[in-house]
């Protein structure tokens, strides 16, 4: 929040030394002509008008630029963290989900804890990992209704979680990926193929 109303300031800022600079380029080009015709018969005066005039324009020139590269750098930072924050939930999620995998049902404790994440997820998750996130949550919460896990129901969970793992994959790297040539379409088929293979080995 901090780095959010700090951004904002800047913005602010920036909006005036613009506005301060279109009206000394203005108020300059006048005041220029009248000084020229006044001050035409004093040597050196009007070159040290043309200076006064250049310094005023690059110090305001300065500020702008400096307070822009403030702006870019502290959104950067934003950025950063909010993607660090996002990987992290995004990652204690897939563990909770492991462990009640890994012990084959899921206490009422447990519960508890799934229903934090999700709220978490809900703070930074993108909208298409919301979507998929619901459509887990419908076969998760259906195979955990016993508290026990079967097999099949267990081959449905992991399939469910790979369609949501190829979703948080493309919010946190999608931009990479993008840029190495492969379609969003195969590598999310790449990860579907993979769970596939660990419940079917022999496929």
């Amino acid at each position: 929040m901090k780095n959010d109303s700090r951004i904002r300031q800047l913005k602010r800022q920036n909006v005036l030394y613009l506005l301060l600079s279109v009206a000394l380029v203005l108020g300059g080009y006048l005041w220029l002509r009248a000084s020229y015709t006044v001050a035409r018969d004093w040597p050196f005066t009007q070159e040290i008008l043309l200076v006064i005039l250049g310094i005023v324009a690059t110090v305001l020139i300065t500020a702008l630029l400096l307070n822009k590269q403030t702006e870019v750098e502290l959104e950067k930072e934003w950025s950063i963290k909010f993607t660090d924050l996002k990987a992290e939930i995004y990652l204690s999620l897939l563990d909770h989900i492991e462990k009640h995998l890994a012990s084959g049902g899921i206490t009422p404790e447990e519960r508890v804890r799934l229903q934090f994440l999700t709220h978490k997820l809900a703070l930074v998750a993108a909208p298409n990992v919301l979507e998929e996130y619901e459509r887990f949550l419908d076969v998760f919460s259906k195979a955990g209704s016993d508290a026990v896990f079967t097999k099949e129901e267990a081959d449905q969970i992991h399939d469910a979680l790979a369609r949501l793992t190829a979703e948080i994959r493309k919010d946190l790297v999608g931009e990479t990926d993008a840029r190495s040539g492969y379609t969003e379409a195969a590598i999310r088929e790449q990860i579907l193929d993979n769970t596939r293979h660990l419940h079917h080995p022999e496929a």
